[in-house]
């Protein structure tokens, strides 16, 4: 009774607040208008009221949870936060004003779009961090916020976003779950903002962003403009990709340009395209080809200067061994290690290297024709975005993942036959398993599946290539 009462209160206030609203505008309205009214303002006031329930909720207990683990973690869910304060004041806006043209849309989302960049751009910049699967989960589906680009039904847009960020969190919590609780905590406050916003743009945005049909259009400056009046900068071209070779490449900041993007071309793709004539084309033009021909016309090297080349890396820089663009190097060695540090190789190429010791972790990370040998991790050892490399196990290792790779061999040794190996979207997988004193047996990790409903479940199996 007392819930109920206060329900009632809440909509006594409402509408009182309505109706000195529509008694001070210009010219009165009739009963008609103010049943109207009554249901945008109240639909509008419980729309924002769910999302700063959203916020006070999974939000802050995210970032607190984020907080207590510290490090990147907490720099990474302030970026977050600042993310969905931006998309508040969006939302706010678009309460109040009519929905603009798509070229002033992609203006209005700038600010968005430039959070989400920079919360990816934070993942790439820590690569080799001991809690890179936290960032990587917050990096792959981030582009969530992207939901207010969608016109039709973006709630299955979010739930996308949201499965890419569990392959990461499910990592999280096979390292964490038996030895720090916060980190299960803190995986499932984050998978719940995305839970919990699919539910809001199910209640209030099914179909897409609602905008006001009365107020007037959003102007673009409204959230990009600076406070001194002068055009916002126009926004910065995405990051290159980190695997600039790989057959696949997949990540979030792809994803969200890529949506963003389409805003801004429609139909009108082809109006900027200029007609050209018999008559001008070069080819027609028997002085132009002799002109391009001539040496003068050869590009200047000093315009267009080749690509820098990385210098080689071997260094230990903390408690991380950095191993980064070593190539054509087969004598690379890592000694004198501790249990603590992680080694990360990055960008080498056909090139040999053995880790001596026991390390925690081994990162092997865009790399191609590699060799590495290892005595032990007491973590994983992780191949992800490589191409023809072979890692063999001189000791023991409880989990080797293989990630977006082309051409993986794992030699294995007695010590090490009990490891889980985790594939995910790699081909040409080859487990080695010792047999007698000097010799090896290959076995082929499956690449195709087969996948059943059983009338009650899915069951998927191994399944060879027909034919």
């Amino acid at each position: 009774m007392e819930a109920l009462v206060e329900r009632l209160e809440l909509a006594v206030v409402r509408l009182e607040a309505v109706a000195v609203k529509l008694q001070n505008g210009p010219g009165g309205v009739v009963n008609g208008d103010i049943i109207h009214s009554l249901m945008i303002n109240g639909g509008d006031s419980q729309s924002m009221e769910a999302f700063d329930l959203l916020l006070s909720g999974s939000v802050s207990e995210y970032v607190k949870t984020s907080t207590a683990i510290g490090g990147d973690v907490a720099k990474h869910a302030e970026m977050v936060n600042n993310a969905l304060q931006i998309q508040r004041s969006f939302l706010k806006m678009a309460m109040t004003h009519r929905e603009p043209s798509k070229t002033e849309l992609v203006d209005l989302l700038r600010p968005l779009s430039e959070q989400i960049h920079e919360v990816q751009s934070f993942r790439e910049k820590n690569r080799g961090s001991r809690l890179f699967n936290h960032l990587s989960a917050v990096s792959e589906s981030i582009p969530a916020l992207g939901w207010v680009a969608v016109c039709q039904k973006p709630g299955p847009y979010v739930k996308e976003m949201n499965d890419a960020a569990m392959f990461y969190t499910n990592r999280v919590l096979k390292d964490y779950k038996d030895t720090d609780g916060r980190h299960v905590e803190w995986v499932r406050s984050y998978l719940s903002i995305w839970t919990e916003l699919q539910t809001y743009i199910r209640e209030h945005h099914t179909t897409g962003l609602i905008w006001s049909k009365t107020g007037p259009i959003a102007p673009s400056s409204l959230l990009s403009a600076p406070s001194d009046g002068r055009c916002p900068p126009p926004p910065p071209p995405p990051p290159p990709p980190v695997f600039m070779d790989s057959p696949n490449p997949e990540d979030g900041t792809a994803q969200i340009s890529a949506l963003f993007a389409q805003l801004n071309q429609g139909e009108a793709i082809t109006k900027g395209l200029k007609h050209v004539s018999d008559e001008q084309k070069s080819q027609k033009k028997a002085h132009l080809r002799k002109h391009q021909e001539s040496p003068a016309r050869r590009p200047d090297p000093s315009v267009c200067p080749p690509a820098r080349k990385h210098a080689p890396v071997l260094e230990l820089e903390g408690k991380k061994w950095r191993v980064e663009h070593q190539d054509q190097s087969h004598d690379l060695l890592i000694e004198e290690t501790e249990l603590r540090q992680v080694v990360y190789v990055f960008g080498c190429s056909s090139s040999t290297l053995q880790i001596k010791g026991k390390v925690n972790s081994i990162i092997v990370d865009n790399c191609r024709k590699l060799g590495l040998v290892f005595d032990s991790a007491v973590g994983i050892a992780e191949v992800i975005n490589c191409r023809d490399v072979q890692l063999q196990v001189m000791g023991k290792v409880p989990t080797i993942s293989i990630n977006k790779t082309e051409g993986c061999h794992v030699y294995l040794s007695k010590d090490s036959l009990d490891c889980e190996i985790v594939s995910a979207k790699s081909s040409e997988m080859n487990i080695l398993v010792p047999e007698g004193e000097d010799d090896y047996r290959e076995f082929p990790v499956p690449e195709q599946f087969k996948t059943v409903w059983d009338g009650s479940s899915l069951l998927t199996e191994p399944t060879k290539i027909a034919g």
